[in-house]
């Protein structure tokens, strides 16, 4: 880790650099590197989609009939795979996901597979999904379309039984063993991404489990980011003390002599988390405004960037400004576009606005491509569409975009 002992460039090194790197101007309201990729056919079949997701009582009314038509069994699947989940997933299995994986490489914007199936709670499922995370590890393996692997330890382990290691209570000798195997799920993912040398994603989760999760990620990143960023924990800045967490792990991994990987997001669980910290009577742990998680946020990319020595970082956000704030900390840092340790990263089927124009300008960019079995991930289907309800203007800005864009082509066949 000889890079280490580099000190911060000086003003006059970050001035030279600047001159030196090429950075195109980025924007986010270019809807013709937008949508480029996407037919006119296919673009008025997403702005019905959207048009429709705009309306949050019709999502209230249609997520309320899937669920009871997939109780009841009834034959949706051909309805909700050839809308929602062909807008959000890439496919049912990796091979299913291997066009979408060219097409976005087409427009050099790498793919990061998440296998999304949620809600299974046997040891058996347990370790299926592991063995298909290990998968898309050997895929990203393979080229640099895939740049990133990602895992929730949810996925690979009991909410129950982590909930029960946070606490602090006492395992019984079957819980024991339990987490035991988890402790051995997690390590065999970390320690294939570094045999393979893909990084890996540890996604975060409710802040009831999330300080198991954090130990599990922070034994990793000794384990295994040594020589490399392998292993990254994820950051939710919608938490008050996320800022300060991400100051001390840094501190912790100058100490021990290891690479941070640190993923950023805002947060996903906001009225799960206010609900239950009201209803079981504790401090509420979500900032208490979104303009505190926003200069959070900020704050955070700031300080990953001015120890970037140590600290390598993915951007998981759909927020604009916070986009271009780091695209202009890069600049006045000279630190250039393609700058393998600075990625950035959104959901398929949302904010192609940032996406594809970040990637044309040169930087790192990835989109989030969950696939699976369309009941299995029904779960993160409901989850995108009551979040594009909840993020101010969510779905009215992707609709807005996509209605420019029609206009566009319209107005250039005149």
């Amino acid at each position: 880790m000889s890079n280490r002992s580099n000190p911060m460039p000086s003003t006059v090194q970050r001035v030279t650099a600047l001159r030196e790197i090429e950075v195109k101007p980025v924007s986010f309201e270019d809807t013709s590197i937008a949508f480029s990729s996407q037919s006119n056919s296919k673009l008025r079949k997403t702005y019905w989609l959207f048009a429709l997701m705009n309306q949050g009582w019709l999502v209230n009314l249609g997520t309320f009939f899937i669920k009871i038509a997939l109780k009841l069994k009834l034959p949706i699947k051909l309805l909700v795979k050839n809308t929602i989940f062909e807008q959000f997933c890439g496919g049912e299995t990796i091979r299913d996901c291997e066009k979408t994986i060219q097409h976005l490489h087409n427009a050099h914007v790498g793919t990061i597979l998440d296998y999304s199936v949620e809600g299974e709670e046997s040891e058996e499922s347990f370790d299926e999904t592991t063995l298909e995370i290990l998968r898309t590890i050997e895929r990203a393996s393979e080229s640099s379309e895939i740049p990133f692997s990602v895992f929730k330890v949810t996925g690979i382990a009991s909410t129950e039984l982590l909930e029960a290691v946070q606490i602090g209570d006492s395992l019984n000798k079957e819980q024991k063993v339990q987490f035991e195997r988890v402790l051995q799920r997690v390590d065999t993912l970390c320690r294939r991404a570094y045999e393979r040398n893909v990084r890996i994603f540890i996604d975060a989760e409710e802040s009831w489990i999330q300080d198991t999760i954090d130990t599990l990620a922070y034994e990793m990143m000794d384990r295994y980011n040594h020589e490399r960023p392998v292993v990254y924990n994820t950051y939710q800045m919608y938490r008050w003390e996320s800022l300060d967490h991400l100051r001390r792990d840094v501190q912790e991994a100058r100490a021990k002599g290891y690479f941070l990987g640190a993923k950023l997001v805002r947060g996903a669980y906001l009225e799960k988390e206010r609900l239950r910290a009201h209803e079981e009577e504790y401090q509420d742990p979500i900032q208490a405004t979104k303009q505190d998680t926003d200069r959070d946020f900020n704050l955070a990319i700031d300080f990953c960037l001015e120890n970037r020595d140590v600290v390598s970082i993915c951007l998981g956000t759909h927020n604009e400004y916070s986009c271009q704030y780091c695209i202009q900390c890069m600049k006045q840092l000279g630190i250039a576009p393609s700058d393998p340790h600075i990625y950035f990263a959104q959901l398929l089927g949302m904010s192609d606005n940032i996406s594809f124009n970040l990637a044309n300008s040169g930087y790192n960019v990835a989109k989030y491509v969950p696939y699976g079995p369309v009941e299995a991930v029904m779960p993160y289907l409901f989850r995108r569409a009551d979040e594009n309800k909840s993020i101010a203007g969510q779905s009215s800005r992707e609709f807005t975009l996509i209605s420019n864009e029609l206009a566009r082509r319209k107005g250039c066949r005149r």
